[in-house]
């Protein structure tokens, strides 16, 4: 087996460290500099209109934050710079979200964003200025083996864990990538109390957990002003109307809330939303257990390393926040085809699906479709 530590490097790098406004991406920063590393901080602008992003302290692009990254910068002794990538942001994050949800799939942004923004335009300008890194405040691991090939690996502690969000970067990508938080076992206050022993004003300001591209936190009402309003039907299983809504743009699967179903289930039972059909604009609701899930195709994939030779067993996460699961996965003709060892619930096409060795991230694919239980028993 390859001897693997965590990323070291016995020669000062340049790196680029991309500081968000926040206080991991501040400390982050603070901790390359510390260990000697000739670092610059960036901020990117990701909006033509900064005003139209989150504010007070709860986003990562808006005016403040870049004044709050700078303020940090100023404190760490580093040179800072505001980039704007808001056109690149807008084509290949905020219109891919758009085109997703208008064809009835659920993406993740914050993907779309490390793939596209922060570990391909931001990488690309980086290394064509001679930096050797980029940093972030990302909580992961880096491991390089023996024979110099690098692993991204979760980090040390799971209850921060970040590596779902990263299972987008490749071998060349993982190459120049430096996640300072990943190898310490530090709670988020520890973090921030470093954060204040630096003497970082960012220290207490709070996280940000919504999409920051939405200044209100409404997905529903951003979609509706970009895609306009829609009446569709909301049916059962059996096609049965038992509902109307105004966009099957504003529904994922496994929602029970904000369904507006005056007609209860036969049985009394929530309804969860099944299915979006954007060529007929509408919503199919069931029970729960229609939404479990045995098997699906993803397509699109990214390998953190070399791509699988053969079926294999891992582990696999279907959310930013979800539990790990057991399965089964082999690459098909350029398709993932994944087997779950116990159904699961709540699986989305749109949804990246990040598998696991152990610790070790294999690599990320975009679930297209999906084999429910129900509709493998009928077969």
């Amino acid at each position: 087996m390859t001897s693997q530590t965590p990323q070291r490097t016995s020669r000062p790098l340049r790196v680029l460290a991309a500081m968000s406004g926040g206080v991991d991406s501040a400390v982050a920063a603070a901790r390359a500099a510390e260990a000697g590393h000739d670092v610059t901080g960036v901020h990117l602008a990701l909006s033509a209109n900064p005003q139209s992003f989150r504010t007070g302290a709860r986003g990562c692009c808006t005016i403040e934050d870049s004044r709050d990254a700078r303020r940090a910068a100023d404190v760490i002794g580093i040179p800072f710079y505001v980039w704007d990538l808001a056109e690149r942001f807008r084509e290949d994050v905020v219109e891919d979200f758009v085109a997703e949800y208008e064809a009835g799939r659920t993406p993740n942004p914050c993907l779309r964003c490390n793939e596209k923004i922060k570990f391909a335009a931001l990488l690309d300008k980086a290394l064509a200025l001679g930096f050797d890194a980029v940093c972030t405040g990302h909580y992961a691991q880096v491991i390089v083996n023996e024979d110099g090939t690098r692993e991204l690996h979760r980090a040390s502690d799971m209850a921060k864990d970040q590596s779902y969000v990263l299972g987008v970067l490749d071998d060349r990508q993982l190459a120049h990538a430096m996640f300072p938080l990943g190898d310490t076992v530090t709670t988020k206050d520890e973090i921030r109390a470093e954060a204040e022993r630096r003497g970082l004003a960012v220290a207490k300001k709070p996280d940000s957990h919504d999409i920051c591209f939405i200044a209100d936190g409404d997905t529903q009402g951003f979609l509706a002003s970009r895609l306009g309003k829609a009446e569709g039907d909301i049916v059962d299983e059996s096609g049965e109307v038992v509902g109307t809504h105004e966009g099957a743009y504003g529904f994922t699967i496994g929602q029970r809330k904000g369904l507006r179903i005056g007609t209860p289930a036969p049985d009394g039972k929530p309804r969860y939303v099944l299915d979006i059909s954007p060529v007929n604009n509408t919503v199919t609701v069931g029970p729960a257990a229609s939404l479990d899930v045995t098997a699906l195709t993803a397509v699109k994939p990214r390998w953190c390393g070399a791509a699988p030779s053969g079926p294999g067993a891992y582990t696999a996460q279907l959310r930013a926040h979800g539990d790990e699961t057991p399965v089964t996965a082999e690459l098909v003709d350029g398709e993932l085809r994944v087997s779950f060892a116990e159904a699961v619930r709540g699986v989305a096409p749109g949804q990246a699906i990040v598998l696991y060795d152990g610790t070790r991230v294999v690599g990320s694919a975009t679930i297209a479709s999906t084999t429910r239980a129900a509709t493998a028993a009928l077969a």
